[in-house]
């Protein structure tokens, strides 16, 4: 059974769920805590040639090897220096180890299934449709609610496994 975070239907809005959110260029975005595997420094990542314009490289963690993720690139954001808030959130993508670089990670928030709404058909970042499980609007709060599993093909995928 995937623990993939889908817009549940009436009888899952009661339910509590955690996520992790995170910034982006000034937006925020959540996962589904159960994800995310732990959060770290930005280590020095060594780089991989011959792959997406989006991967950075990889880094060892405790001797496993992890293809890290620059977020800015994959959703065509402009690029920025790292700085002392800037992590790396190591994820379970499909069972994959995989890091993706945030520009700061913000706080642990439990919603109900009930505050997430679907996805507005235009939305205004470079990120495509099937990657956005939703959306969290709180008062003066907008959270974009990213589904890890559609983010990348099955190819995209199998590269992955191999670095």
């Amino acid at each position: 059974m995937s623990n993939a975070l889908v817009v549940k239907t009436d009888d899952s809005h009661g339910e509590l769920i955690q996520l992790v959110s995170f910034n982006l260029d000034q937006e925020e975005y959540g996962v589904d805590v159960l994800k995310v595997r732990e959060i770290i420094r930005m280590p020095t990542v060594t780089r991989v040639p011959n792959t997406s314009h989006y991967v950075d490289g990889v880094i060892n963690l405790r001797g496993k090897v992890i293809p890290i993720i620059s977020m800015r690139k994959k959703f065509g954001l402009m690029e920025v220096e790292n700085d002392k808030q800037t992590r790396i959130m190591v994820m379970d993508v499909d069972g994959e180890l995989m890091g993706f670089i945030v520009d700061a990670v913000s706080e642990v928030i439990r919603i109900s299934g009930s505050e997430i709404q679907p996805s507005p058909a235009v939305v205004a970042t470079g990120i495509d449709q099937e990657c956005i499980a939703g959306v969290i609007n709180q008062a003066e709060r907008l959270l974009v609610l990213l589904d890890l599993e559609n983010m990348f093909s099955s190819d995209e995928k199998k590269i992955f496994g191999s670095l």
